[in-house]
């Protein structure tokens, strides 16, 4: 890789470390599930006019859109919202390795390699640590709509690598991302009203302060379309394995950003968590031989390459 699309690959993977903070600027603003639905309508508007729809049936968008914008992003903003820390979220979503292996399995009846065992079983080892770390003194619910954020987010990935077995032409991740968010926002729009009540989200809309307008448009144009169209730029130019290791540098961003301008604490216990869940991760990437056909990473925004 150049000199400048190294630097252009570790610029994304700030960009979508720095996320975690306008998300959590937003949820001071916004319910969770009104938030996650305004965010896919700000990516997928106006771009939807301008961006061809990629060449896939509309069943892949349809749960592909379910299962990444409702179950991924809605997870994530409720536990969030219910007091997961923002630096911590980036972290635990790297786990979404460990659920695409697991999905992988059972759906595409796949054997794990020797050492993408020995990274699951590391990076277990580290949500582990997190949930019993976490459990102590904090609401666990925060940590289990997480953890099922991340396993949406696996689930998703592996539905991605069905799609693109099954679509005979190359899949543009940008235009699919685009055309995928025109699925959450009804969906959660529906669930926002019946779980937050109309007068929540009325109350939300209408005394909005310029930091929740600028999250918002970070979330959803610099994070999602600029830092995916970035990516999937990247990952026509050079192998899959190459871009996608960038992508462990999300935590440590994210992690460092949200100290800086959150002022969030972390232990040294769940520092050495992350450490087990982005080194089994790492160790799991790890190929040796021909490769085969790769699976989709775990980035914290949709799946944007391959494991």
């Amino acid at each position: 890789m150049s000199p400048r699309h190294l630097l252009l690959a570790v610029m994304i993977a700030a960009i979508w470390g720095f996320n975690f903070v306008p998300i959590k600027i937003g949820l001071d603003t916004f319910p969770p599930l009104l938030f996650a639905g305004l965010r896919f309508v700000v990516s997928a508007l106006p771009a939807v006019f301008f961006v061809r729809r990629p060449p896939v049936a509309w069943k892949w968008i349809l749960m592909i859109g379910t299962a990444i914008g409702v179950g991924q992003f809605g997870l994530m903003f409720l536990g969030m919202r219910q007091g997961m820390p923002a630096g911590l979220a980036s972290v635990l979503l790297q786990s979404a390795a460990l659920f695409t292996t697991v999905f992988a399995i059972g759906l595409l009846h796949e054997r794990p390699r020797p050492l993408q065992s020995a990274g699951m079983l590391i990076a277990l080892g580290g949500v582990t640590l997190i949930g019993v770390d976490f459990g102590q003194g904090s609401p666990i619910l925060a940590f289990v709509l997480t953890v099922g954020a991340a396993a949406s987010w696996g689930l998703g990935n592996v539905l991605m690598r069905m799609m693109n077995q099954a679509t005979p032409e190359p899949v543009d991740g940008f235009a699919f991302m685009v055309w995928m968010s025109l699925v959450p926002p009804l969906p959660m729009f529906t669930l926002s009203l019946i779980f937050e009540g109309p007068s929540a989200d009325l109350d939300a809309l209408t005394h909005v302060p310029w930091q929740a307008w600028a999250s918002l448009a970070y979330i959803a144009y610099l994070s999602t379309l600029v830092g995916f169209g970035a990516w999937g730029w990247l990952m026509r130019r050079y192998e899959a394995g190459t871009v996608a290791m960038y992508a462990l540098l999300v935590p440590p961003f994210g992690i460092a950003s949200t100290i800086v301008v959150l002022g969030e604490g972390v232990s040294g216990t769940r520092l050495f968590a992350a450490a087990l869940i982005v080194g089994g991760v790492a160790l799991g990437s790890i190929r040796r031989g021909a490769a085969r056909p790769p699976l989709p990473v775990s980035t914290p925004e949709p799946a944007l390459s391959s494991r």
